[in-house]
């Protein structure tokens, strides 16, 4: 555990780390002598400065963004995203037919297509790396950790056999029809993986990585680096940059100096006050579209005093959601009142969010026996993420509202690999995460995030919420193809989910980007992937 104090001493620490590196220019850390001995002129270097370090490279087991960032470069899925929205194309698989009853769907492959290690992606690849996930006697199956989406997503329950038909064909088989399945073949958790990298690398294998995607893993040094080489032989085309550089910067101070000063390429998430003086730079772009996510604060439901729902209303009646986004996002955000980003199918205009009211909360305090107040704690995640600029200072604000109810919240915080598996594990009283939909259906959301599927420890239901009714209204929504029923079944499980209230939803966040004006061809996506096949640097 990272207390306050130590989290500000190692932010300045980077700080000055990275300033210290600027004089390298645009060269990667660690760049063998041959690779320092070919001139910027000849090769394309991009370094994107992120906020954080991926957890793991094996795109099937991890649920953070800033693993998917660099897996979405190196694996290709089935079927994937047009390039600036949720439109299904497609990818590894070049056509596909659905049956009439929903229940089979039946992909054609490329052919020629390699893995980075050389072997052929065909119809036996994309079986592994389907049934290894599900398949418990699958030889692979335990070994390396937990398939979190995979088992939030219910997929044992809605895929009853996947068999390759021949060398390119591979046929899959339901058990009762999915209507967001097409879409989650497109997420990264269906990336199709090399068999013989996983075989040779067992347990390993997230730190080797090997897919058929347009760059192929080169290193990783924690805490500080990933390093990609383009994919000369890509499907889709060879790309523009030559290597991709993903960098670990947390301090977002410190990675926009970097920016300015040419050691990054592109950055994510800056500092919303500092967005005016850089849109006035002319050496620099800003790239944003509305986001398609969530920030949220989760009371964990089974631990007390938040099984009890007075407790869990009184929270959100305490909590200034409106100063949090004019103080903190610095109009980068809106105020969620649920769970769904507003545009979603099934987005509940008419369920109103819960009012800042203390004499309220108060009062619903005192009705369940904690009229003084109690003690808790409050998770703080340590990195910035799509959702949340600033994960401890929303946790300052809400734990300064909380005080004025009688709720002392003491705020800790983790490294992000281990706050993740904490609070997947239930581990937190209450806890700031948040989620980008991955792929534009509100199943994404509702179903991962507040199902009683999802609350099974390696949980995306961190709030452990359970109800029977929700449940029912959400496996109902799956299985109907007219969006109409879909969206009044959605309304109707966001109603129970609001009276019930396990979370304090607090910001749908703008999506940002800045890149050097040299930049060209990055596009920003919904999903918040970061695809770099079409990004190019100009000399």
């Amino acid at each position: 555990m990272i207390t306050i104090s130590l989290r500000r001493l190692l932010a300045g620490i980077t700080l000055a780390s990275c300033a210290s590196m600027i004089s390298c220019g645009s060269q990667p850390h660690g760049e063998s002598s041959t690779t320092r001995a070919t001139s910027a002129a000849q090769r394309k270097v991009f370094v994107y400065g992120g906020g954080g370090d991926a957890v793991g490279l094996d795109p099937a087991r991890e649920d953070d963004g800033e693993s998917f960032k660099v897996c979405d470069n190196i694996y290709d899925t089935l079927v994937q995203y047009a390039e600036e929205t949720t439109e299904i194309e497609p990818g590894l698989a070049e056509s596909w037919e659905i049956s009439a009853d929903g229940l089979t769907y039946t992909f054609h492959l490329r052919k020629a297509v390699q893995f980075h290690d050389g072997a052929p992606l065909n119809a036996n690849a994309v079986v592994f790396s389907f049934r290894r996930q599900g398949d418990a006697a699958h030889p692979f199956h335990h070994v390396g950790g937990p398939y979190k989406y995979w088992g939030n997503m219910n997929m044992s329950r809605i895929i009853a056999s996947i068999d390759a038909l021949d060398e390119l064909t591979v046929r899959f088989t339901l058990t009762v029809a999915e209507a967001p399945f097409l879409a989650d073949l497109a997420m990264s958790f269906a990336s199709i993986v090399s068999p013989a990298a996983v075989e040779k690398w067992g347990a390993e294998f997230s730190r080797h990585p090997v897919g058929t995607g347009p760059f192929q893993f080169v290193e990783w040094v924690k805490d500080d680096r990933i390093v990609l080489d383009a994919n000369p032989s890509y499907w889709g085309g060879r790309p523009k940059l030559d290597r991709i550089v993903f960098r670990a910067i947390p301090d977002s101070a410190a990675r926009y100096l970097e920016l300015r000063t040419g050691t990054l390429s592109g950055m994510d998430f800056p500092n919303p006050d500092d967005l005016p003086k850089i849109r006035a730079d002319a050496s620099l772009q800003v790239l944003e579209q509305p986001g398609m996510n969530v920030g949220y604060l989760a009371m964990n439901t089974q631990k007390s005093p938040f099984d009890d729902v007075r407790v869990r209303r009184a929270v959100n009646f305490a909590v200034n959601k409106q100063a949090i986004v004019d103080h903190l996002y610095a109009g980068m955000g809106m105020v969620a009142n649920g769970p769904l980003p507003p545009g979603m199918i099934g987005y509940a205009a008419d369920i109103r969010g819960y009012d800042y009211d203390l004499e309220t909360a108060r009062k619903l305090l005192a009705e369940a026996g904690k009229a003084d107040g109690f003690a808790t704690t409050l998770w703080a995640m340590p990195v910035p993420r799509p959702y949340m600029p600033n994960g401890m200072r929303v946790a300052q604000a809400v734990q300064a509202d909380l005080a004025k109810v009688g709720i002392r919240a003491e705020i800790v915080t983790y490294e992000w690999g281990t706050y993740l598996d904490k609070t997947d594990h239930g581990e937190h009283d209450m806890a700031l995460l948040g989620w980008s939909g991955d792929n534009g259906d509100p199943d994404n959301f509702l179903y991962v995030l507040l199902d009683q599927d999802a609350a099974v420890p390696p949980a995306t239901n961190i709030a452990f919420f359970k109800n029977a009714t929700a449940h029912e209204l959400l496996v109902a929504a799956k299985r109907k193809t007219d969006p109409r029923e879909r969206a009044e079944l959605y309304r109707q499980a966001q109603k129970i989910i609001h009276d019930e209230a396990p979370w304090v939803p607090l910001a749908h966040a703008v999506q940002v980007a800045v890149l050097r004006a040299e930049v060209s061809g990055f596009k920003l996506h919904p999903t918040t992937k970061r695809r770099f096949l079409h990004t190019d640097l100009r000399s």
